[in-house]
């Protein structure tokens, strides 16, 4: 992964977002030596966003097993035959 210093940003901000869009490599940036911020193409954002949302949804399956609120195969088919009248 590349690192860029804030100046760089502040100074070449075309020619970074160019070279992003072509490599689709973040770009680290740093301000006073300490990591800063990454900056990323919007089509590899939206697929970070994406995939994301998938984990979070997983991650709220897996508590709602862990904590007992689950429905067996009858008790959903019942739940769901009421929408789907």
């Amino acid at each position: 992964m590349r690192t860029e210093l804030v100046t760089t940003l502040k100074r070449q901000a075309t020619e970074l977002l160019s070279d992003i869009e072509q490599s689709k490599e973040p770009i680290l940036i740093t301000q006073h030596g300490l990591p800063s911020a990454y900056l990323v193409d919007v089509e590899s954002y939206q697929l970070m966003q994406q995939r994301m949302a998938v984990l979070e949804g997983i991650a709220r399956g897996e508590q709602a097993i862990a904590e007992g609120r689950v429905a067996t195969h009858v008790q959903a088919r019942k739940r769901l035959a009421r929408w789907l009248k």
